[in-house]
């Protein structure tokens, strides 16, 4: 099964909001990849996907992973709207390459996760060996991602802290932490009742 723009943009609307209809179409070929070839291998469905837990850190949580992509994308929006507006000095902000950062920052994930025999998500063992920003840069290479949009993958998380973040990259982080660390404080809660 092959995804195309229109089937990766029915879990990821904000795919549309990508002006540049190459970089648009790319995304969309990465995140195909990442369906198609993530799970250990076996691939994931558009249900599957839809009902994995946005993080297995967090505990047990209602926020999938796909809703946490799209929180992000929107709120990257969002506080770019805001920063262009509120700043006179202007602030750089590069929409398409914040979008698709925002759209393909996690999109190792598929990779890193797998099913174990009772169909429960689990790391993987690729995913034991090379986290989702690896993995997410190096699919994202393979399909012609622009430098500045791989960045954004590869300094969303913790690995990105020993280096200067782009503006985009510093939207995206804190955007990804937001819901991080509120899913976090939601899993300690739930785990306590």
């Amino acid at each position: 099964m092959t995804y195309g723009v229109n089937e990766i943009a029915g879990l990821f609307p904000s795919l549309m909001e990508i002006k540049d209809e190459s970089l648009r179409e790319k995304v969309a070929e990465v995140w195909n990849e990442a369906i198609t070839t993530g799970c250990g291998g076996k691939g994931w469905t558009f249900d599957e996907l839809r009902a994995v837990k946005f993080t297995l850190l967090a505990g047990d949580i209602d926020m999938t992973f796909v809703e946490h992509l799209n929180s992000c994308a929107r709120q990257c929006i969002a506080i770019a709207d805001v920063l262009e507006s509120s700043f006179r000095c202007g602030i750089p902000v590069e929409r398409d390459n914040l979008i698709a950062g925002a759209l393909l920052a996690d999109v190792g994930k598929p990779l890193e996760y797998d099913k174990d025999a009772s169909g429960k998500v689990i790391q993987g063992k690729f995913g034991q060996q090379l986290r989702h920003p690896f993995s997410g840069v190096a699919l994202a290479h393979k399909h012609g991602i622009p430098g500045e949009v791989l960045h954004i993958i590869a300094t969303h998380s913790h690995e990105g802290d020993k280096v200067e973040r782009s503006i985009e990259s510093i939207i995206f982080h804190h955007a990804d932490f937001v819901d991080f660390d509120i899913a976090k404080l939601l899993g300690k809660r739930a785990a306590q009742k």
